[in-house]
């Protein structure tokens, strides 16, 4: 009689088989892989992002696709991934726990996309995270606690939104934040309007670090810079 130990090893038989596969078949066939680390499926008219990636992916370009949600799951399989990249798409939201094992996410681009709006520790976990662009979207709302835990945070780019106010205590706890966008957005002279302000004033020091690198004087909105 065989002993059971084949059966105990067969997942794990499995695993290595898929390993040693060619990148061409772990390769998305809507895009183009030049290594196991990079994957390009920019430019495809996707509705989703692909199923399967090959499991090391560190950077995955999916711009200019009709996708309309991130799977809640997909930093979780793909740890290892640091630069996502899902600009001009058609999300509307961001699920709840969607960044939530994006412990190694350096860079994300969700620009131009449909998002309305940032819940309480949308990006928690990123703790990693330099940059951010959010520039480009109906974001009308963004709550007080969505930035919390990126301490890393160096960009974060919100024009071009509909943005007629923005709590401070969100941009606090951007602790390493060096450029900020905030033009292009319907601002309403209130209290939240002056402390933002206000805000931006005591940090200007900070945040002008890069104002040779940046054409706009960090993009600030005009009504600001006028004052």
């Amino acid at each position: 009689m065989l002993p059971c130990f084949p059966i105990l090893i067969s997942p794990l038989f499995c695993f290595c088989c898929l390993l040693m596969l060619p990148l061409g078949l772990l390769c998305p066939s809507a895009c183009v892989c030049m290594d196991y680390h990079t994957i390009d499926c920019r430019d495809q008219g996707l509705p989703s992002l692909p199923s399967s990636f090959p499991l090391d992916v560190r950077k995955l370009l999916a711009a200019n696709n009709h996708i309309q949600t991130i799977p809640a799951d997909l930093l979780l399989f793909y740890g290892d991934l640091i630069y996502l990249d899902l600009k001009n798409n058609s999300l509307t939201s961001l699920e709840e726990g969607t960044f939530s094992s994006s412990s190694r996410l350096l860079f994300l681009d969700l620009s131009y996309n449909n998002l309305t709006q940032l819940d309480a520790g949308t990006f928690k976990s990123a703790e990693k995270l330099i940059k951010l662009y959010l520039g480009n979207n109906n974001l009308s709302e963004v709550h007080e606690a969505a930035f919390e835990s990126l301490s890393s945070l160096q960009v974060l780019e919100l024009h071009n939104n509909n943005l007629q106010s923005l709590s401070v205590t969100a941009l606090e706890a951007l602790t390493s934040l060096r450029t900020i966008r905030l033009d292009g957005n319907p601002w309403i002279c209130d209290c939240d309007f002056a402390n933002l302000f206000f805000w931006i004033d005591e940090n200007a020091q900070k945040l002008q670090k890069e104002k040779k690198n940046h054409s706009q004087r960090n993009a600030l909105p005009e009504s600001i810079r006028a004052r």
